[in-house]
C-alpha cells in the first residue's frame, strides 16, 4: 500500500462519498483529533491534503499536526469549521463546494415557510388520527404569499431564495454587505438587519457562518419583527441570538419559526423542542441525493487538482 498522502478527516462521509475520496490519492481516515494524534510521525508528514465534511473544528493546532499539509478541502458552502486565518498563515489553501446546493437549501426554505403557515405538520396528523373524520375542521391558518419577507444575506442562496419568494408574490427586502443587482423594487437595507425585521413579516437567515456572523440577527432584529414575526433559519445556528430566540417564541414577541440548524446541534435545546410554534428540521438543507453527489464531486475535483498540480476549483484563500 502506498504511503497516505490523504487525510478523511471525518467519519460522516457515506459509502460512495468514501469511495470516491479514497480513490483521489492514497489516504488514512482518522476521524477525530485524538486519532489524528496518535498518528505515526512519519504517516503524518506525509499527509499533504485534507477531505473535511462536518463541523468539527480544524484549528491550527490540529494543522500543525501535519507539517507538509497544502490544502484542505472541504464538504459543504460552509467553512467555518476551518480556521482560515489559520490555514493562510500556513501557506494551506481551503477549498469549499459552492452553488451546487443553492437551489436545495432555498427548496427546503420555502420547504419551511410553506411548511409553518399551512400548518402542514398538523394537518398530516389532523388526517392520520382521524380527527378530520370526525368533522372537526381544522383551524385556518395563514397565507404566506404576497407578504413582506427579508432574507439576511444576500449571496448565492440568499439570492436563490428570493427568488422563489418573488415567485410566490412576497415583497423582497435584503440585507448584504454591499448592494446587489436586483429586479426593480427590492429594498435594500445595508446591514441593518433591525430596520430590515421592522419592515418584514418573514425572516430567512442566509448569511455564512464564522465569527463575523454570530449573533448577526440580534434580540434588537427578533424583537421588531413583531407578533406577526416569522424566523427561518437555513444559515448556521450561530447566526442568530438563540437564547433571544427562544425567549421571543415562548413570550409571543414573534408568532414562530422554522429552524434547519442550532446553536449546539444536533443537541437542540429542549425549549425549542417544547414549542408548538416552531418547525423543526435536522440541518438537512442539502440533502438530497443528487446534491450530495454533487457536493462530494467537486470535493474531489478540487482535490484531484491539487494532486495534479492543477489550479483549484473553488479555493476560499
Amino acid at each position: 500500500m502506498s504511503h497516505p498522502k490523504l487525510l478523511i478527516s471525518a467519519p460522516f462521509f457515506t459509502p460512495d462519498e468514501l469511495a470516491r475520496v479514497e480513490a483521489v490519492a492514497p489516504s488514512v481516515l482518522a476521524g477525530t483529533p485524538e486519532e489524528r494524534a496518535a498518528l505515526p510521525e512519519d504517516l503524518r508528514a506525509g499527509i499533504t491534503a485534507i477531505a473535511n465534511k462536518g463541523h468539527k473544528p480544524i484549528d491550527g493546532a490540529q494543522m500543525d499536526l501535519f507539517p507538509n499539509l497544502e490544502v484542505i478541502a472541504q464538504f459543504g458552502v460552509g467553512y467555518d469549521a476551518i480556521d482560515v486565518a489559520a490555514a493562510t498563515e500556513r501557506g494551506i489553501r481551503v477549498t469549499n463546494t459552492p452553488d451546487v446546493l443553492n437551489e436545495d437549501v432555498a427548496d427546503l426554505a420555502l420547504a419551511m415557510m410553506l411548511g409553518w403557515c399551512r400548518e402542514i405538520i398538523k394537518g398530516d396528523a389532523w388526517v392520520r388520527d382521524g380527527t378530520w373524520d370526525t368533522g372537526e375542521s381544522m383551524p385556518l391558518n395563514r397565507k404566506m404569499s404576497g407578504a413582506p419577507v427579508g432574507i439576511a444575506g444576500m449571496g448565492r442562496i440568499g439570492r436563490a431564495i428570493a427568488d422563489r419568494c418573488a415567485g410566490f408574490g412576497m415583497e423582497v427586502h435584503y440585507t448584504s454587505r454591499s448592494e446587489k443587482e436586483t429586479p426593480e423594487g427590492w429594498v435594500y437595507h445595508g446591514e441593518d438587519v433591525v430596520a430590515m425585521a421592522d419592515a418584514v413579516e418573514w425572516l430567512v437567515v442566509a448569511v455564512v457562518g464564522g465569527e463575523h456572523t454570530k449573533g448577526y440577527v440580534s434580540k434588537e432584529a427578533i424583537k421588531a419583527l413583531g407578533p406577526r414575526g416569522v424566523v427561518i433559519n437555513i444559515a448556521r445556528g450561530t447566526c442568530i441570538d438563540e437564547e433571544a430566540l427562544i425567549e421571543a417564541l415562548e413570550t409571543g414577541v414573534i408568532a414562530g419559526a422554522g429552524l434547519d440548524v442550532f446553536y449546539n446541534e444536533p443537541h437542540v435545546d429542549p425549549r425549542l423542542i417544547a414549542l408548538p410554534n416552531v418547525l423543526l428540521q435536522p440541518h438537512q438543507a442539502s440533502a438530497t441525493v443528487e446534491t450530495r453527489r454533487d457536493m462530494s464531486l467537486l470535493q474531489c475535483a478540487n482535490l484531484t487538482a491539487y494532486f495534479a498540480g492543477e489550479a483549484l476549483l473553488t479555493p476560499v484563500n
